[in-house]
């Protein structure tokens, strides 16, 4: 005769800690994903309100009256030490992308979104940061932001 005892079942903590070990590494794929999907989609509409910027979780919109185009430039990173990145503060910053606050080398604060680093755009602000953007099209963008505000003057 042959009998089979059954083992306690475990307790709720025990379950919770496989939870957690799953969770962890889900939850990196899922930040990750965000990422790859952020630096492929993140976009940069001027309108009469500002900049907006979206695809991104530092995305925000900059209202045109605090953009100082007068001293906005299109530069290569690799040319222009003065403002290059410096150390990231709060953002991400992998190879071919870096996203959030960072210095500049000059000290600088600058609110980043850079996936290419030979034609980017710098608008200082007046608010003591600098957006620092790489779009398609950059000279595109600073006419743009300029034509904005120049009608928004008006």
């Amino acid at each position: 005769m042959r009998q089979v005892f059954e083992i306690v079942p475990a307790s709720g903590s025990a379950i919770q800690f496989f939870a957690l070990i799953l969770a962890i590494p889900l939850a990196m794929v899922v930040l990750f994903a965000f990422f790859w999907y952020s630096m492929r989609h993140t976009t940069f509409e001027v309108s009469a309100d500002g900049i907006r910027i979206r695809g991104d979780v530092y995305g925000r919109t900059i209202p045109l009256d605090q953009l100082r185009l007068e001293k906005a430039k299109v530069y290569n990173m690799a040319e222009d030490a003065e403002h290059g990145l410096s150390w990231r503060t709060n953002g991400v910053g992998m190879p071919g992308y870096s996203s959030g606050w960072f210095r500049l080398k000059n000290g600088e604060k600058a609110l980043v979104f850079l996936t290419a680093r030979n034609r980017v755009l710098y608008v200082p602000t007046s608010e003591d940061y600098a957006l620092v953007v790489s779009p398609k099209d950059s000279d595109a963008l600073l006419q743009a932001l300029r034509e904005a505000k120049g009608g928004a003057a008006r």
